[in-house]
């Protein structure tokens, strides 16, 4: 993970991107809990994310007929099988509601303390420039 020439405000803004795509997937994995042979799903790390998101310039559209994909995933966030898993349901549904939650949790508590870095961020430089608590 490069973070030359990253600034503070931006990673944490894209580590907040990345956990919001996250915490998506989670929830369309307990949407389908009930799905015959869903296969539960999770996101890229967030460093291969970073990296990803530098590599990707997306797919072009040259053409008027081209199908535009209706994806709305953040550069670089990539959803994958989650190998994960633990269990499978004798309908071959692997979605576990409470891994799901636990994951969910974390997903809160990663997204609070990101945006609590930002503020606090965001202070430092207001007192640096005004000179003012």
């Amino acid at each position: 993970m490069k973070l030359d020439g990253m600034s503070f405000f931006q990673l944490a803004s894209e580590r907040m991107t990345w956990l919001g795509a996250r915490q998506s997937v989670i929830s369309e994995n307990i949407a389908n809990a009930d799905t015959p042979n869903y296969k539960a799903r999770e996101v890229n790390d967030f460093a291969q994310a970073l990296d990803g998101a530098r590599e990707m310039s997306g797919l072009a559209v040259t053409d008027a007929q081209h199908i535009q994909s209706g994806n709305t995933t953040p550069d670089g966030v990539r959803i994958e099988r989650d190998e994960t898993a633990w269990e499978a349901s004798l309908d071959g549904n692997t979605v576990s509601v409470e891994q799901q939650t636990i994951k969910a949790a974390e997903v809160a508590g990663s997204y609070r303390l990101a945006a609590e870095l930002y503020r606090k961020g965001h202070s430092l430089l207001t007192v640096a420039v005004t000179g003012i608590r």
